[in-house]
């Protein structure tokens, strides 16, 4: 998310014995149909900051609340989910 990532921050904070880290990366490279539309872009932007921060720590758990950048990050072969999939599976 380019902005707004407050809330989601401050709701993955309330899981026990979590740490939460952002990541600054700035946009996926997606947004929407863009990524799709200019996938060459795409990757280039995702790949500027995004997916190394992805793959220098292998063992995180990653949360992208827009469907687009977890679609990026799956396609770039790592693991991605919804903050409400994290809260769930930590009240589990």
């Amino acid at each position: 998310a380019l902005w707004g990532t407050g809330a989601t921050m401050r709701l993955l904070q309330t899981i026990p014995d979590a740490t939460v880290r952002e990541i600054d990366s700035g946009c996926c490279g997606v947004a929407g149909s863009f990524g799709y539309e200019h996938y060459d872009l795409s990757l280039k932007i995702a790949n500027q900051r995004l997916l190394p921060a992805i793959a220098a720590k292998p063992d995180a758990l990653v949360a992208a609340p827009g469907t687009s950048c977890r679609t990026q990050i799956h396609e770039a072969g790592y693991a991605a989910w919804h903050p409400v999939e994290i809260i769930a599976q930590a009240l589990a």
